[in-house]
Parts: C-alpha cells; sequence; structure tokens
C-alpha cells in the first residue's frame, strides 16, 4: 500500500508540477532565505561573541600585568630593578616578560630631534621595548601591515597604526634613534641632541601591529601609541631603559590572579606603589565592547527564525488549502488518507528540504558580514566561517518543523469524509456591515470583505495567515527601530554610559588639580556643579579593582543603577560587572584592603564596607592601568584609608595634594562652546600656579570632553551589516506579502469573474486588491506598531542591563509614524501586478474553468 501511494504521489508531482511549480519555488525561496538569515545572523552572534577568546589563545596572553615603582622617583628605583628573578620564582608564576619604556628619540637629519619627536614628549607615542620575550612570545601583538619584526634584529621595529599616523612614518622608512640614560633625562640640563646621546642608531619600521589590550580599548586607554623595539634592540639600549611593564603567565591561569598578587606586594620593598591590570578585566571589556554587535545578531536571528517558520508555514498552509478540492476528489475515488496526504505534501516537502538546503548556503555567504565588532580588525579568517552546531541544528529545525507541521496539516485535511465542509459556513462580518451603512464604495466594500472574510468552499481564503504576516512584519520592523533609536540615544547620551557631567579638568599621568581650580570654578557663572575624583585600586575580598574616590554626598557622581550613592565612610558603590565577580548584591559586606603589613604605612587592612549602591562607571582614569570603565570600578569615601596611610601618600605642597580630576557640569543653557572656553581659561589660570610651583614643574591641567567607554567606541565597527540584515528581512516580509495577496487574486478568480460580468470595470477590480492590501497593512500597524515598540523596548532594557549601561529605551516617534505610511504604500505597490492580473482576468475562461 505504501509503495503504490508514493508512485501515485510521484506520479501526480510530476503531472502537476508545471501548474504547482511557482508555488513550490516560493517554499524554497522563503524557506532559503529567512531561514538562511535566521541562521547566519545566530551564528555570526556565535562566533563576535567567541572570536576575542579565541584570538586571545593564539597570543599567548599573560593573566596579570603590573606596573611598579617607588614613590618619589620617576623614571628607576629599587623597586624595579632586578625584580624579574624574584617575581619569576613565586608560587603560582610560570613565566614573567617585561617591556621597559626606552628613554630614545627619533634624529632628524641635523642631529637634532625630529620634529615628530613632538608626540612622544606629549605623550601621544610611547617606545617601548622587550625582555622575557613580551609581546613577541607572550602577548603577541597582531600584525595589521608589512611583518612583525625579527626577535634578535637590531636593525627592525613596529609600530601601532596610529603611532605611526602621529609620526608620519610609513612601513619601510628607517628613522635614526638616539638614546640616553636615566640620569641624562632627569638632568635639568637634558639636551637632546644627537651629540650627547649615550648612543645613535638606525632602525627600520617593518610593519603596523596592534595590542591586545587596545584592540577595543575605551577613550582614556587610546593614548598613548606605540613604538616596539626588539628583545634584541631592548639589550643593545639597556642602559636606557625604565620603569618596565610586567606580564605574568601564571600556572593555574586566571584562577590564581588573587593570590599571586598578594605574593608580589609581600616582596616588593617599603614606599612601594604597584598597580595591577588583569587580562581577565581586558576580555571582559572586548567582550562587552562586542556584546551589542553579537546580542543584536542574536536577537536579529531569533526573529528571523520565528519569521521563517511562520512565513513558510502560513505559505504551507496556503498551498495545501488550495489542493484541498484535489484531494477530496481522489478520496471520492477511493484513495486513503494517507494516500491523499502522501500527495498533498510530497511536492512541498522536497520544497522545503531544498529551502532548508538552500538556507545553509545562505548562512555561510552571509558570514563573512556577520563577524562584526573590534575584533574584526585582527581576525586572521574573516571569510566564510562554518559552524556546524548552528547550521546542522537550524537545518534540522527548518526540516523536521516545515516537515511535521506540513504532514500533520495534510493529513487533517485528508482525514476529512468526502463530502464534508472543508469551511464552517460564512458570516457576515459586522465591520463590512458597518462599512456599508457608511456608504464606502462597492469596490471599497469588496476589498474589505476580501480582507476580512474567508469565502466559501475551494474559493476560501486564509485571511488570517495573511493578517499575522503583515502584523508580524511590522512588529519586526518597529522593533528594530525602536532598539536602534535607543541605541543612538545610548551614544548620544553620555550620561547613559557614566559621564555625568559635561567636561573634566584633568591631569594625566602622576599630576593633580590644583586648589586655585576649585575657588575659580565656585565663582564662574557657567559652572552649575563641580566635584574632585582620584584614582587607584586595591583588593575587594581579594579581588583586584579600580578605584574612584570622592567626597560623601558629592554633587556629582556616576549615575546609580540600584540603592544609593555614598553617606558614610565606611560605604562603596560598586559597578554592576564588578559586582557580578564578587558575587555579591547591594546590602552586603565586603572587605577593602592594599598592601602587605610589612610595607606599612603604605598599607590598609582589611577593613569591613558596606555596598549601598551599584552604579555605570564612566570611562576616566589613566591610561594603560586598570581605571572605571561601564560595569568596572567601585567608588569608594576619601576618607576611608587610614590617617597613616593618607599622610605618606599626601605631599605638603597643597598644589600636589588635590584630585586626580575635577568633573564640572555646566550650567543649563551654557552652550558647550562658551563652556569650553571658560574652564580653558581656569586651566591656563591653575597652569601658571603649577609653572610657579618649584615641586610642580612639568605638571599641567587640560580640558577633557566625553571619555566614551571601549562599548561605546565599538559601535563604530559595526559598518552596514545591521542594515543589510533588518534590510534583508524587510524584503522577505514584503514578498510574503506579496504571494498572499497573488494567492488570494487567485483563488477568488470565480469571485472577481462574477464581479466583472456584474459590470465592474478593470480599474475598480484592481481598486479593489489595493483595498484589501491597504486593509491588510492597516490591520498590520494596528497590531505591529504597539507589538514592536514593546518588544523593541524590552529587548533594549535587557540589553543595556547587559552592557551595565543606564536602561532607558526611546521610541522614535516620526520613524514609527513613516513605517505605518509606509506600510500602506508598500502594500499598494505590492498589490499592482496581483490588483493587475485581476483586472485582465478573462470571466468567460473562469467561469467556463468552474
Amino acid at each position: 500500500m505504501s509503495a503504490s501511494a508514493f508512485a501515485l504521489a510521484r506520479y501526480r508531482l510530476r503531472a502537476t508540477f508545471y501548474k504547482n511549480w511557482s508555488g513550490y519555488l516560493a517554499v524554497v525561496l522563503l524557506v532559503g532565505a529567512l531561514g538562511g538569515l535566521a541562521m547566519g545572523s545566530i551564528a555570526g552572534a556565535r562566533r563576535t561573541e567567541s572570536a576575542f577568546p579565541m584570538y586571545l589563545a593564539t597570543t599567548n596572553a599573560s593573566n596579570l600585568q603590573a606596573n611598579i615603582w617607588n614613590l618619589g622617583e620617576s623614571i628607576n628605583g629599587p623597586a624595579t630593578k632586578n625584580l624579574v628573578r624574584e617575581l619569576t620564582h613565586l608560587k603560582g608564576v610560570k613565566s614573567v616578560a617585561s617591556a621597559p619604556s626606552m628613554l630614545v628619540l627619533p634624529l632628524a637629519p641635523n642631529g637634532q630631534p625630529a620634529p615628530t619627536a613632538g608626540a612622544i614628549e606629549g605623550d601621544e607615542v610611547d617606545i617601548e621595548g622587550s625582555t622575557g620575550g613580551m609581546y613577541f612570545r607572550s602577548d603577541r601583538v597582531s600584525v595589521i601591515a608589512g611583518r612583525l619584526a625579527r626577535a634578535n634584529s637590531t636593525s627592525e621595529m613596529n609600530a601601532t597604526t596610529l603611532a605611526a599616523h602621529f609620526l608620519h612614518w610609513h612601513v619601510g622608512q628607517v628613522i635614526r634613534f638616539a638614546a640616553y640614560t636615566p640620569a641624562q633625562v632627569q638632568s635639568p640640563t637634558f639636551d637632546p641632541s644627537a651629540a650627547n646621546a649615550s648612543s645613535v642608531h638606525s632602525v627600520k619600521l617593518v610593519g603596523l601591529i596592534e595590542f591586545t589590550d587596545q584592540i577595543a580599548s575605551d577613550d582614556v586607554d587610546r593614548l598613548p601609541s606605540f613604538v616596539l623595539m626588539t628583545p634584541a634592540l631592548t639589550h643593545l639600549w639597556q642602559s636606557s631603559s625604565a620603569l618596565p611593564f610586567y606580564g605574568f603567565t601564571l600556572t593555574d591561569g586566571n584562577s590564581d590572579v588573587a593570590a599571586v598578587e598578594r605574593e608580589i606586594i609581600h616582596i616588593l620593598p617599603r614606599s612601594t606603589v604597584n598597580a595591577f591590570h588583569l587580562t581577565s578585566i581586558v576580555t571582559g571589556q572586548v567582550q562587552r565592547a562586542s556584546k551589542p554587535e553579537s546580542f543584536a545578531l542574536g536577537v536579529f536571528g531569533a526573529i528571523a527564525a520565528m519569521a521563517a517558520l511562520l512565513i513558510a508555514g502560513l505559505t504551507l498552509a496556503r498551498r495545501l488549502s488550495a489542493d484541498a478540492t484535489d484531494q477530496s476528489v481522489l478520496r471520492a475515488m477511493g484513495a486513503s488518507s494517507f494516500t491523499a496526504a502522501l500527495d498533498a505534501s510530497l511536492g512541498l516537502l522536497a520544497a522545503v528540504l531544498l529551502g532548508s538546503l538552500l538556507a545553509l548556503v545562505v548562512a555561510v555567504l552571509l558570514s563573512p558580514l556577520t563577524l562584526i565588532g573590534p575584533i574584526r580588525q585582527v581576525e586572521r579568517s574573516p571569510g566564510f566561517a562554518f559552524d556546524w552546531t548552528v547550521l546542522g541544528i537550524g537545518v534540522a529545525v527548518l526540516v523536521v518543523g516545515l516537515g511535521v507541521f506540513t504532514c500533520a496539516l495534510a493529513y487533517r485535511m485528508a482525514t476529512r469524509r468526502f463530502g464534508e465542509r472543508h469551511e464552517p459556513i460564512e458570516h457576515r462580518s459586522s465591520i463590512v456591515d458597518a462599512a456599508s451603512r457608511a456608504g464606502l464604495s462597492v469596490a471599497a466594500l469588496v476589498g474589505l470583505r476580501f480582507t476580512l472574510q474567508r469565502g466559501r468552499s475551494q474559493n476560501s481564503v486564509p485571511v488570517r495567515s495573511v493578517i499575522v504576516g503583515a502584523a508580524l512584519a511590522i512588529t519586526v520592523i518597529v522593533a528594530t527601530v525602536t532598539f536602534g533609536s535607543s541605541l543612538s540615544t545610548l551614544n548620544s547620551h553620555p550620561a547613559l554610559y557614566g559621564w555625568n557631567w559635561n567636561y573634566a579638568l584633568d591631569t594625566g599621568a602622576g599630576g593633580t588639580v590644583p586648589p586655585v581650580a576649585g575657588q575659580l570654578l565656585n565663582h564662574d557663572p557657567d559652572v552649575a556643579k563641580w566635584t574632585g575624583f582620584s584614582f587607584g585600586d586595591a583588593q575587594l575580598n581579594g579581588l583586584t579593582v579600580p578605584l574612584l574616590s570622592g567626597q560623601i554626598r558629592a554633587p556629582l557622581s556616576p549615575p546609580i543603577l540600584s540603592g544609593h550613592g555614598l553617606d558614610a565612610n565606611n560605604q562603596v558603590v560598586v559597578g554592576a560587572a564588578t559586582l557580578a565577580q564578587l558575587h555579591k548584591k547591594v546590602g552586603d559586606t565586603i572587605y577593602f584592603s592594599y598592601g602587605a603589613k610589612k610595607n606599612a604605612p603604605v598599607y590598609i587592612a582589611p577593613t569591613p564596607v558596606v555596598i549601598v549602591g551599584s552604579a555605570t562607571f564612566p570611562a576616566i582614569g589613566t591610561s594603560g592601568t586598570l581605571h572605571p570603565s561601564m560595569g568596572t570600578g567601585v567608588l569608594f569615601a576619601n576618607n576611608a584609608e587610614p590617617a597613616s596611610f593618607r599622610r605618606v601618600t599626601s605631599s605638603s605642597d597643597p598644589n600636589l595634594n588635590g584630585p586626580d580630576i575635577v568633573v564640572v557640569r555646566l550650567r543649563k543653557g551654557v552652550s558647550s562652546r562658551v563652556g569650553l572656553a571658560s574652564l580653558r581659561a581656569i586651566s591656563v589660570k591653575a597652569n601658571k600656579v603649577l609653572a610657579a610651583d618649584p615641586d610642580a614643574a612639568g605638571d599641567s591641567t587640560f580640558v577633557v570632553g566625553v571619555q566614551r567607554p571601549a562599548e561605546i567606541v565599538a559601535y563604530q565597527s559595526t559598518g552596514a551589516t545591521p542594515a543589510v540584515l533588518s534590510s534583508a528581512l524587510v524584503v522577505g516580509a514584503v514578498v510574503a506579502l506579496g504571494l498572499a495577496l497573488a494567492n488570494s487574486v487567485r483563488r477568488r478568480r470565480r469571485e472577481l469573474a462574477l464581479l466583472k460580468t456584474l459590470g465592474f470595470t478593470q480599474r475598480q477590480l484592481a481598486t479593489t486588491v489595493a483595498w484589501q492590501a491597504s486593509l491588510t497593512a492597516f490591520v498590520g500597524v494596528i497590531v505591529g506598531v504597539p507589538a514592536g515598540i514593546a518588544l523593541g523596548r524590552w529587548l533594549w532594557i535587557l540589553f543595556a542591563r547587559e552592557i551595565y549601561a543606564v536602561p532607558e529605551p526611546t521610541v522614535p516617534v516620526l520613524q514609527v509614524v513613516l513605517i505605518a505610511f509606509g506600510a500602506l504604500l508598500v502594500a499598494n505597490i505590492v498589490a499592482a501586478l496581483p490588483g493587475r492580473i485581476a483586472a485582465r482576468t478573462s470571466t468567460a475562461m473562469v467561469l467556463r474553468a468552474e
């Protein structure tokens, strides 16, 4: 019986293929396009999210980095000499590499520092060396152009793209460098000419590179950029190196970081200051920077998957409904329900299978587009990718899901007894009756009836599926623009990512803002509020975290997400990401500490503090150190440290004992231009005070604008991918609507022919179809707009909490209105072809066929 059923189904498929090929093709294209879009987006989300950890594994990244220096010593001191041997023998340390700062300058042909050396002296460019394989074996840099310098070469070097831009260098250029000793550089009479250099050497720039921790850096870490000298050059210029930056590879990886930090602290001499930087922090920062893209791709893929299943399902249902009469005839001729169901579904199952395979191809073709975000610049293979987990599950879901749906619906239709009504008795629509009483034209009334009433028997049309499809399309589009508008709002409102003020008076590394700046700010009519903060890091329950210290109940503070700000010295406000790392919540008590007991008074014993709030922290601090940003950081009170600690870390000179940065909010109505000019004038006056202070020689203040976190900076690297994918989904929805309208016209041929017989002109028939399309779109707008707004807002709030931003969704009212009108316009454009077909339908041929 099964063999004969298959034989009949195959015969019927071949015999009717010419008649039904367009329907099968529609299924293949819809499943292939929307399914491929869904699988490609979800695979892209996984690839974007996992790209940086995979890349990091190829660089032999260290687990912990540290800057170590003595208080009062600017270049070298006991804490930075002969430490590598001691550090290497610490328990849990596998290897130690370092990158010392190189006291070298590029020279012009006349032997004087080249004009570009100003970029180096101005902290836009740092020149670093390498010992122990730093950046060559450990924390390997990525080559953007050219090649990596040979480690054993004394005539080759690399530079970051930004450093080459500042210095006006190009790959292949040879530059002469003059090297100096720390004593020369610290001398008040230092003359950086070639004649006074300890040595002069020519080096060739062989490639442009990118450092791991600058792949997704915030504006704080954007500068300095770097020139990297080889280990051989570093050894040649070892007398011209200072203040090494240490990288530690640990035996147990990131899990042992806190223990190794405590060991390092315990072996350091008295009056030593340290600043730790964790690779896990960089990883988290890059992943959060990539999260908008991966999250958006994942959500988009999920929506596309639902759209693929729903739209394809509705198309399959319409196709099966169109064949209902043939199945009734087969049953009347003695065919079993299995035979009838197989006959109805065989061609559609083949179309679903072909469409699923096409979806796999589409997903692979989309893969080069779907790796987005900052990691794309260093991805070694950004081409086609095969995520067999997503592709395999996706194809299985399409084939099994749509196949089971097709078989179940076909069998349900085939089990009806011959002569049983295929459609319920049609009832008049109250809406149509109301429109009739309102005096709408006949063409409009017929279009309204075609939209809301299914019709009778074999001419019935699944109107609900058409309306659901339209509503789904509008929902997806409105949700997308709502999410996009909220993302734009986040980009354009710095307070939502922690920058809760307009400008800041900064001092760079090592300086403080003198008290005169505060006095001037108090009397400036353009300034509404100001607050000073200091930077540092410490341990909370053994976890190294960046600190932002300020006064209790400060006029300005990072935006609070939950709880409240500081009201007492024993309270802290913690970033949401740091809170998750600590496995704590608002209201819990944690222990705050710094240094080792033997280093007292540069020591803070474990002190209990209460977490009173969580906040979104600004990107603020010193470049190259662990600093607050978005969800990372801790705000604590200025007076939380012991008095002995404050005495030894403070200066008797008040100009050197101020905050590291002063943040300023302008009065409402003051323009950015006026406010900036006012603050620059204050900066000039503060710098005159510092210049007159011998102890503050070389220190200065400057005005900085918004400092963006890595998450915001990374949005610029998304390119046109989101627009391309969204456009593809919209096109799929429009095509689905066009197919639904064309199917409706085909199914209502008899009614259209009768209308022509009763005197309808071609224009009236086309108007009828236009009314049907317009009303379908109108219902879709009424349902889809509020549903899309709700979905877009919910997705944005979920996303904002994931990246630790202030969750403030916005609705683009004008865009939503344009989408509503655009839906009506597009529906009428799509209806033009079915309307023309309806107008040109031959009455005699249709009625004869009936």
